[in-house]
This record gives structure tokens, C-alpha cells and sequence, in this order.
């Protein structure tokens, strides 16, 4: 199995975006959808639409915390099919952001920017065995550290197909826990 070479450092680019309206539903793609801090992607199916901030975490059983967005590279599906033989659609992988060109997994702990949102990569979205079962057996071994980054979105703004996505600038340091928590 051959490693992929690493996209240069940015900036990416937003390829698609996908929305589905409740959980375990398919998703589907527009050209644009409206970033809420704090709450996600109005019309997602992880919208907070709730009173006051979202809580931190979920509730008992979802142990993924808080998360706004999530993203995966194209790069990452690329190579899925290349090395396992598993084509998946963007809309299939159920993250909301496909981009190009930029490499996700060192966003987690840092701020970056996709056109006029700013973001906070909070963890890597690993693949589950629930994403295994709504599309195609196979996928957690062929995404495995590949599955793309969960976000919290810190600024509100639109994000669209075509936007760049801007890593932090060079030398830049993650967030500390305490500025991550929103904690003094």
C-alpha cells in the first residue's frame, strides 16, 4: 500500500457541500449553505436549534461532543477507491465539506478559514460502524485516520462551492484546552 503524498499546504478548496436535514437521512448537495456560530449548518441534521448556547456534549450514547461541520479531503475518497476498491460519491462519505488541496488532519486545535467562516478543527471524524452500515462495509479500515475533521464554527458567514480554505499561518500554534472550552 502506497502513502499519497501530501497536498500542498493549502490553500484548499471547497469542492462540494452536503446537507441532510435529519440524522441517518442521505445527504444531498447545494452550492452554498449558512454557517451559525455555535450552531452549524442551518437546515443540517447536527443544527443546533435549541435555547441558548449548544450544550458541549450530546447526551448519553453520542460520544462525538460538539460539532458544527465536518470535512473530508477528495484526496482521502481518491485513494479509498484506489487502495480498497471503494467508490464512494461525495454525498455518500455524509461529511458536509469535500475539499481539495489542503490537508485536514493537522487543523485539529487550529482556527482557519473557509471563504468568509472561521472555524476551529475540534478532532478528526474517524469513520463508525454506523457510517459502515448507512453506506458500504469497508469503509473503516479504508478511512482510518482519514475520515476527515469535525469543526465548530466560530464566525458566522456563508461557505460555497469554490471557496478557499485557509490553513493557519505558518508557525502558528494549536489553541490551548482552556481557549477551546471557552473557558477563562
Amino acid at each position: 500500500m502506497t502513502q499519497d503524498p501530501p497536498p500542498p499546504p493549502g490553500p484548499g478548496r471547497v469542492t462540494s457541500v452536503h446537507l441532510a436535514t435529519r440524522v441517518g437521512e442521505p445527504t444531498f448537495r447545494v452550492a452554498r449553505a449558512h454557517a451559525v456560530a455555535g450552531r452549524g449548518l442551518a437546515g443540517d441534521r447536527n443544527y443546533w436549534a435549541g435555547e441558548g448556547p449548544r450544550p458541549r456534549r450530546r447526551g448519553t450514547g453520542r460520544a462525538s461532543g460538539v460539532c458544527d461541520v465536518t470535512l473530508i479531503e477528495a484526496e482521502a475518497l481518491d485513494a479509498l477507491a484506489r487502495e480498497h476498491g471503494i467508490t464512494l460519491s461525495p454525498a455518500e462519505c455524509r461529511r458536509n465539506l469535500v475539499c481539495s488541496g489542503i490537508r485536514l488532519n493537522p487543523l485539529v486545535d487550529q482556527e482557519f478559514r473557509i471563504g468568509e467562516v472561521i472555524l476551529l478543527g475540534l478532532k478528526l471524524s474517524e469513520p463508525c460502524a454506523r457510517l459502515e452500515q448507512l453506506v458500504r462495509p469497508g469503509l473503516i479500515r479504508g478511512l482510518l485516520h482519514r475520515g476527515g475533521l469535525r469543526a465548530e464554527v466560530i464566525r458566522s458567514g456563508t461557505i460555497r462551492v469554490g471557496d478557499l480554505v485557509l490553513p493557519p499561518p505558518h508557525g502558528a500554534r494549536p489553541l490551548p484546552p482552556t481557549v477551546r472550552a471557552g473557558l477563562p
